[in-house]
Order: structure tokens, then C-alpha cells, then sequence
């Protein structure tokens, strides 16, 4: 299944499922013939395990798992958020040791393709796994809850209906099923790590024209430099490449650092992304379960803790901290005329005009909200349920941190390739043959600023553009 492709409005297509139907009928039959507890089955959950429960409140409990841990509220997911999130549940309801019926894995489906929403937190989530959220997610299946049609909140209930459903009666392991796991940490791993993709091949495209407008010398972004270094050659050579028949200055010996390190940052964030989507890739595949039902018998996990995904997702967001600074910086020499021997802060007129400072100065302010966000989210364990869970992987909260970071970074890149068309008007070349496009599509929605202008909006069309783009 291809989550991104169904996180963008893919319908889902299900093969058959006679394997499903087999491995739940085995699971029901070890469920019968069980002489022991099952957790979350015929027992409480967390601190109450211990808690044997007789057949009438086993008929009621996977419903209340569901509705009575659901403590989370807004903001909630946008819908593509949550069209991942439910991609990766109904995979891990495919898996055999999940044992879900074939039923609930086309009630899923069936709601992925009809639009249905369930209005899903992501902040304040202080459990071991990821119950809050996906209480939310997966009370609404039963009519409680809320989902979100246009952004707006509406009953779940009145949801089903208007599709003509019922309400899914969760038959047993069911509910537990549907809370456990980590399927948040892993939409965050499916969503940000795209998101991400993108800013770095937006700062590659950054640094290239920087090189290209200071007249930068290039050698340094030769491949054997990178040594045995197969990403960071990559880089190298993907600038050098970009920047080919640049009109180097001859009275430019060497650039600044924030010109000359970029693609060592550049190939670190791509290697951050590449483990990130290693570790999604296992965890995906991983029994999630607790219980799983593996073999014919029951056994407790710990799929659910999702430190692994969590900890790749602070890897990514300190590299992405990096570039920010390096942008940051590499607009502020663009900006001094010693770098760059064009008019003092890139303006027409330096003096009565401000030129582009003050966009330096939004860049700068994006980069202090990005350090703020800079420290792992994803530790910072508490006692919980009564010490039974007494540690947590705040994957969530790293992948809501990645998004943060994300955005402030495009904003940074957005008023870097602003200065850098500025330069490249001032300089009055064509630039690198590559690159010339480039210059072109900034000015589609960016001309040169021949006059002081509001340059937010400016910031904001380029904005628009990279999504248009994604």
C-alpha cells in the first residue's frame, strides 16, 4: 500500500482476504480455548490487567477501550494527517498477528474511500503507545466522537449515516486492536519525511544559485572531495553541476563558510531521511500488537513504543536546524556589499531605500523559532497509570516538532531565494545555463524590488508555490 499516495486521496484496493478470515477464525478458536488471561481481551488494560473480566462485561469492553480513553481534543489532524494514519492501521490489520476480521479491515477501507475524518488530536498525548489518539481515531467506527467534514466538527454518528452505515460492532480483541500500536509515529515518519524531502532539495536548489549569483569559485564542490562519501560526492556533484559556466570573480578567493559547508549539511539531512524511512520501513512490518497472535498463542509486545521512528524524527529536525542557520547566514552576506560587491543591502537606491534587511530579519526570526524547537521531543518519560506505565516514546510530539520546523525552514528558503534573485537582477548575468529557469520561476511570482514593498506577501506567493509544487 502506498500510504502517501493514499494520505493524498488514493482509494484503496484490497485483495482478497480469505488469509484474514483464516488467521481470525484461529485466533477466536485460541481465544476459546485459552486457560489463561489475554490482556485487553478478557482482562482490564494498563494498571487494571490484573482484572479478570467475566463474558457480559467482555461483550462491552472493546467498545469501551475505545470510547473511555478518548481524552485528547484540539487541534486536531489535518486530513491528510489523518488519511495516513488510518493507511498504516489498515495495514497492520492485514497482518496475521493482528488477527482482525475481514469485516473491520473493509469497514476501514470503506472509509478511507467515502472521505470519513475522525477529528484526531496531536498535542497533550502523555500515554505509553498512542491510546489518546487513536481512541479519538476509532471511537467514531462505533458512532461516538467526532469527525471533521471541511474542517468543521460533526458528529460521528450522524456521519455513518449520511453513508448509510452502521455503527462497526468490534467483535473481541477487536477494539484492543485498534489502539495499539504506533500508527502515529509512523504517519508522522510517511508525512514529515516527504515534507522534509522537499525543504532539502528546495536548500539544494538554495545553495546552487547562491554560489551561482556570488560568483562563487567551484572547485571546492569537486566529487573526490567528498572521499569514500557516496551521498556527500552526490551533493557535490549535483552543485557543481548546477552551477556549471557560472561567471566566477576573479577577485573572490574563497566564499564564506555558509557558501562552502552546504553540501555537507545538504547530505547529512538526506542520510537523517534515509534511516528515518529505514526505521518506519521495520517498524511497519513489526507485530504492533499487544497482544499479537503469533504462532497460535498470545503474546505481549512492545510494538506500541515507537522510539526508534521518534528519535530518527529529532535526528531529522536538528538537520534540518543546520541548514536553517546556514540559509540564514548565506543571506546575510548576499546582503554586504563586501561579499558581494552589488549594492549595499541588495537595494536600488541604498539609503533611501531599506532594500532587502528587513527580509533578512524575517529569515532571522523564523531561524530563532526553529532553535526553540531544536531539543528531542521525543524523551521526557512520566509515571502513568498508576507506575504500569511508567515510560513513554513522545514520538508524536517529535513528528509535530519536525512539522513546525519544516515550515519555518521553507519560510527561511523562501527569503533566501527572494535575496537571490534580487542579486541576480543587480548583477545583470544570465547566470549558470541550469539555473536560469530557476531565476525564472522565482520571478513568476517575485519581480525584482525596484521600489520598498510589503515583502511578506512576497514570501507567502513563494510559499504557495512550493506546495503547489509538493
Amino acid at each position: 500500500m502506498d500510504i502517501l499516495a493514499v494520505a493524498r486521496g488514493q482509494r484503496v484496493e484490497l485483495g482478497p482476504l480469505d488469509d484474514v478470515a483464516a488467521n481470525r477464525r484461529a485466533m477466536l478458536a485460541a481465544l476459546e480455548a485459552a486457560d489463561k488471561p489475554v490482556y485487553g481481551v478478557n482482562t482490564g488494560m494498563g494498571r487494571l490487567a490484573g482484572v479478570a473480566l467475566d463474558a457480559e462485561q467482555q461483550a462491552a469492553h472493546q467498545r469501551n477501550l475505545l470510547i473511555g480513553r478518548a481524552v485528547g481534543g484540539p487541534p486536531w489532524l489535518p486530513e491528510p494527517d489523518v488519511r495516513a494514519l488510518l493507511a498504516v492501521k489498515l495495514q497492520g490489520l492485514l497482518a496475521p498477528t493482528t488477527a482482525a476480521s475481514p469485516e473491520l479491515v473493509k469497514f476501514l477501507a470503506d472509509r478511507l474511500d467515502d472521505g470519513f475524518v475522525p477529528a484526531v488530536p496531536r498535542s497533550a498525548l502523555g500515554s505509553a503507545g498512542e491510546i489518546i489518539p487513536l481512541s479519538h481515531a476509532f471511537q467514531t467506527f462505533v458512532g461516538v466522537g467526532t469527525v471533521l467534514d471541511d474542517g468543521v466538527e460533526k458528529p460521528a454518528a450522524d456521519a455513518l449515516k449520511r453513508r448509510k452505515v452502521k455503527p462497526f460492532p468490534l467483535g473481541p480483541k477487536e477494539g484492543a486492536s485498534l489502539i495499539q500500536g504506533s500508527p502515529l509515529a509512523l504517519m508522522h515518519a510517511f508525512m514529515r519525511g516527504s515534507d522534509a524531502m522537499q525543504a532539502v532539495e528546495l536548500q539544494t536548489l538554495a545553495a546552487a544559485m547562491a554560489v551561482d549569483v556570488l560568483g562563487a569559485p567551484r572547485s571546492i564542490y569537486h566529487p573526490a572531495l567528498a572521499g569514500p562519501d557516496t551521498v556527500l560526492a552526490a551533493v557535490l556533484d549535483d552543485i557543481r553541476s548546477r552551477t556549471t559556466d557560472s561567471a566566477t570573480r576573479s577577485d573572490l578567493v574563497q566564499a564564506p563558510v555558509s557558501f562552502r559547508v552546504a553540501p555537507q549539511a545538504i547530505a547529512h539531512a538526506q542520510r537523517t531521511l534515509d534511516d528515518l524511512a529505514v526505521a518506519r520501513d521495520l517498524l511497519l512490518a513489526a507485530p504492533t500488537d499487544s497482544p499479537s497472535f503469533l504462532d497460535g498463542r498470545f503474546t505481549s509486545t512492545a510494538g506500541y513504543h515507537a522510539v526508534t521512528v521518534g528519535l530518527r524524527l529529532d535526528a531529522v529536525t536538528a538537520a534540518l536546524t543546520h541548514l536553517a542557520e546556514i540559509s540564514v547566514q548565506r543571506l546575510h552576506r548576499l546582503l554586504d556589499s563586501q561579499f558581494t560587491g552589488l549594492n549595499a543591502q541588495l537595494a536600488v537606491d541604498p539609503g533611501p531605500q531599506a532594500g532587502l534587511s528587513p527580509i533578512h530579519k524575517r529569515a532571522a526570526g523564523e531561524l530563532h523559532e526553529i532553535r526553540r524547537l531544536a531539543a528531542p521531543a521525543t524523551l521526557g518519560s512520566l509515571d502513568t497509570s498508576a507506575g504500569q506505565e511508567d515510560v513513554q516514546a513522545h514520538a508524536w510530539a517529535a513528528g509535530e516538532q519536525l512539522r513546525a520546523v519544516i515550515d519555518h525552514l521553507l519560510s527561511i528558503t523562501a527569503c533566501e531565494l527572494i535575496g537571490i534573485a534580487q542579486a541576480h537582477h543587480l548583477r545583470g548575468l544570465p547566470g549558470a545555463p541550469r539555473l536560469r529557469s530557476a531565476y525564472a520561476w522565482i520571478a513568476e511570482s517575485v519581480p525584482p524590488v525596484l521600489v520598498d514593498r510589503p515583502l511578506g506577501v512576497d514570501v507567502q506567493r513563494l510559499r504557495d508555490k512550493f506546495a503547489a509544487d509538493r
